[in-house]
């Protein structure tokens, strides 16, 4: 065993001096767009955010063709798949009563050390996304594609190219690395579920997760989400005393649920990487022309490391409790933010905010004939509460345009519907959101609602 650990430190030194070497150039990322990783990251991000896929939807043909696709590249870059080739299935029961087939992909590269073959790191992504859906835009019924592209086809072709990373170098890897693209993560991150509770038995003990989340636009910067576990947080930072491309931000406040929450629930180390939200976020915007591969390819050898350094622990991980996480599970008189809730409020049974305001506030809005008089247009921001009930009170706006477009948007959504209550760890809750409520004139005049194409 001493010769294996000898010859793995040399291996590593070795590498790293390798690695010091590059980065030490000045010409360091001078050719990196170029390079075989950035070219393998734009290709899987081309295919699974491809028209084809159709967004990706958990339940859908796009996403079983995705799975496929994740398949086939582990199998090519020699990992032992654990899955069938179109996933592992898995029934959800959805909100609406209706029940689908999702489907997980999970691979395995093997660790260098016998006596702890039965412990594992996981390494994740989410492999869903909106898919596609009818909408009104401009009066015409048209049907959009949410390529996902950032969300999250960014996460999986990093989860790839780390994958072909670990079983290169797998001598560096003292644990076993398990890899599991996500399906269903919508549905209340129900592949992680399933995978925490039914399918893993046989695997070994899970040590510690690393989740990989929307990491490809680098607008907000590069982050890491550990829940503040210290024991996790020292090992990131002991990678900032190394040569590192780049090196997130430690922070102590969850950029967004994830699938990670399923490994917190069963007291699991686990770290979110992302580079947060997006003004595309969730947009027919999302595709593959706003990510930026040079910086993913710096993200992705930051967490290779990272998942080296996990994998290499000599003893466990502590597991600290998500204080923030903790402090949500609140009095149904405390007010849950849209994005932090496990389910979403759902109107006329969708949880995109946009199906409110096309089968909703633009069916019944009336632009104030003062306002076309004097050419006032523009978007109204407005925030309400969805109340465990489903009522929608304390309507206000947040961001004005003027005092009658304000107004009128004020009673259009103060006059909703009942909703489908959020929901956080099972229980109902009172959930607020922001919607943009668009005013705009055409022409001689012309009014009309809606986002522009």
């Amino acid at each position: 065993m001493r010769m294996i650990k000898m010859a793995a430190l040399v291996v590593s030194l070795l590498v790293c001096a390798s690695a010091a070497a590059q980065f030490r150039s000045g010409n360091a990322y001078q050719d990196l767009y170029d390079s075989e990783t950035s070219a393998a990251l734009k290709e899987h991000v081309r295919m699974l955010a491809s028209s084809m896929m159709e967004g990706r939807k958990a339940g859908s043909e796009g996403e079983k063709m995705a799975a496929e696709y994740v398949a086939e590249q582990f199998e090519k870059y020699g990992l032992d798949l654990l899955s069938p080739k179109d996933g592992d299935l898995f029934g959800v029961v959805t909100e609406s009563g209706d029940t689908l087939q999702s489907r997980n992909v999970v691979a395995y590269v093997q660790g260098y050390d016998k006596s702890m073959a039965d412990n594992i790191i996981v390494v994740g992504a989410r492999l869903d996304n909106l898919g596609t859906m009818p909408m009104n835009v401009d009066g015409q019924q048209v049907r959009k594609t949410f390529y996902g592209a950032n969300g999250n086809a960014s996460g999986l072709a990093m989860l790839l190219e780390l994958a072909r990373m670990v079983d290169t170098n797998r001598i560096l890897f003292r644990r076993s690395v398990v890899f599991v693209a996500f399906g269903a993560s919508s549905e209340t991150f129900a592949g992680a579920w399933y995978f925490m509770n039914r399918s893993h038995e046989g695997l070994g003990t899970v040590d510690a997760m690393v989740n990989l989340d929307m990491l490809g636009t680098g607008y907000n910067g590069f982050y890491a989400y550990t829940s503040s576990n210290a024991d996790l947080n020292a090992i990131l930072r002991t990678l900032s005393g190394s040569l590192q491309p780049i090196l997130p931000e430690i922070t102590a406040s969850e950029p967004y649920p994830s699938d990670h929450r399923v490994f917190y629930a069963k007291e699991i180390p686990s770290v979110l990487f992302t580079t947060g939200r997006y003004p595309e976020h969730n947009t027919e915007k999302d595709t593959e022309s706003i990510l930026d591969y040079e910086n993913m390819e710096r993200e992705l050898e930051y967490i290779y490391n990272a998942t080296m350094a996990l994998a290499g622990q000599n003893g466990p991980i502590a597991f600290r409790p998500d204080a923030v996480v903790k402090k949500k599970t609140a009095s149904k008189n405390d007010v849950v933010s849209y994005a932090d809730c496990d389910i979403r409020p759902m109107f006329l049974n969708s949880a995109d905010p946009k199906q409110f305001l096309e089968k909703w506030v633009y069916q019944y809005l009336k632009y104030p004939q003062e306002a076309v008089r004097d050419g006032i247009q523009g978007r109204v921001m407005v925030e309400f509460v969805i109340g465990i009930d489903g009522k929608v009170t304390d309507v206000k706006v947040v961001k004005s345009v003027s005092p009658e477009l304000d107004a009128e948007a004020v009673k259009v959504v103060s006059a909703s519907p009942k909703w489908r209550p959020a929901r956080l760890k099972g229980e109902k809750v009172r959930c607020s959101m922001t919607i943009p409520v668009e005013f705009r004139l055409e022409k001689k005049g012309k009014a009309s609602f809606g986002i522009k194409k």
